[in-house]
């Protein structure tokens, strides 16, 4: 299965920015539980690596990587259901991982 990365952003489909101003720090802490095998990461203390908080732009997201669903499909389904239910745009991410060989 393919994995992307999925990011909620923070405004609403109305233009507002979405409230609580912790609304993402909340979401990705009622998440860091869901964690991938071996990964000793406390929850108490960290987010999980499938959902976790960013700033792009000024304005706060919580990106999401779908091997979420391989873990615990009703999860993902949680996180997708709280942007929809709030109205809040989701956008699939793109990845650039730059060549690492130097161009002589």
């Amino acid at each position: 299965m393919n994995h992307k990365k999925l990011f909620i952003q923070g405004i609403t489909t109305s233009g507002k920015p979405f409230r609580p101003s912790d609304w993402a720090e909340r979401l990705c802490g009622v998440m860091a539980t869901f964690r991938p095998p071996g990964d000793a990461g406390d929850p108490r203390f960290t987010y999980s690596p499938y959902v976790r908080p960013v700033v792009i732009a000024t304005v706060k997201c919580v990106v999401i990587d779908t091997r979420l669903r391989d873990l615990d499909p009703r999860a993902l389904d949680f996180v997708m259901n709280f942007a929809k239910d709030n109205s809040l745009p989701i956008e699939e991410a793109c990845e650039f991982e730059p060549n690492s060989r130097s161009q002589s």
